[in-house]
């Protein structure tokens, strides 16, 4: 039932929820002084380029790793040359092959990386808070009250840092500040070479963007790639992390203790059929939560559709 249209409103509904891509119209403004290329017709093509993705991921039934690993996306000439990819030409969004390893899956998508930016810049700490509890399903780490904003502790000066790096180390050095950021701010720090606007940069200002950092397992990565590979590497907080969000949307309802015996059996069985999507789905559609719903609940027909 995956080819039926209806599936779409699934698709859409799904990701705007989990990806938060319903805040790409209300919350993504980059500075146009800035970023004079970006407008609308961009905004709309970041929504619909991932909405595809996963949508092919599933209409395929492949490994849900592949939302993350994707060597393809789908784009039209206007977002191919807002990315820099050369021989796409028309409106029509189509299959779009991706050289660059650095682009590939989600971590190199525009609606990603402009939902976790701030109108003038980018910012890792919005980026690894995301990438931790959006992906990894993993709980960030609570601020301390009383935390200064990040413009605050490292003020305007003659020696304000110049880059967002620069700014964000400072903030640091604050040790009430510090707890949080050392697990959050490498994981944003590998995308620095994304924009605000999901372009590649090399350059911060001046200097040379540096996405260098040590994750709280000790594991040193330096970029997009290296991040990638390590979270492909530990495939079971993905895919855990895409099975509760789906069991979460179908019953309506956020998940409860007695539901993680569920998610474990559903990620061990499509563990030993490579992940694939539908082997996940049709864990969920066959679950005790799902099959015992409450007609209280919000439909779920769509999931079920999917299947």
């Amino acid at each position: 039932m995956v080819a039926d249209p209806r599936a779409d409103s699934f698709v859409s509904a799904f990701t705007g929820q989990w990806l938060t891509l319903r805040n790409l119209e209300s919350k993504v403004v980059p500075d146009l002084l800035l970023f004079p290329h970006f407008d609308d017709n961009i905004r709309k093509g970041f929504r619909t380029e991932t909405e595809m993705l996963f949508g092919s991921v599933l209409r395929d039934n492949a490994s849900v790793l592949t939302l993350l690993t994707a060597n393809y996306s789908f784009m039209n000439e206007r977002l191919a040359k807002h990315y820099g990819i050369p021989g796409v030409y028309g409106e029509r969004f189509r299959k779009v092959a991706i050289a660059d390893p650095n682009r590939r899956g989600l971590l190199g998508q525009g609606s990603l990386l402009a939902v976790t930016s701030v109108a003038t810049r980018t910012s890792p700490t919005i980026r690894g808070k995301f990438i931790l509890t959006a992906v990894m399903g993993l709980p960030a780490p609570v601020p301390p009250p009383a935390v200064p904003a990040l413009d605050s502790s490292a003020p305007i000066s003659a020696t304000r840092p110049a880059t967002t790096r620069e700014r964000v180390e400072s903030h640091r050095r604050n040790p009430v500040c510090a707890s949080c950021h050392k697990t959050i701010d490498p994981l944003g720090f590998a995308l620095e070479n994304f924009d605000a606007a999901g372009q590649w940069r090399t350059q911060d200002g001046a200097s040379p963007v540096d996405t260098s950092g040590v994750l709280q397992d000790g594991t040193e990565i330096n970029g997009p790639v290296a991040l990638r590979n390590w979270l492909v590497a530990r495939p079971e907080v993905f895919v855990s992390n895409v099975t509760e969000r789906l069991l979460t949307y179908a019953l309506g309802r956020g998940l409860e203790p007695i539901d993680k015996p569920v998610i474990r059996s559903v990620v061990r069985r499509a563990a030993a059929d490579d992940y694939r999507f539908l082997t996940v789905v049709q864990g969920i559609v066959e679950s005790a939560p799902f099959q015992m719903r409450t007609r209280s609940a919000p439909s779920t027909d769509q999931l079920a559709q999917a299947n």
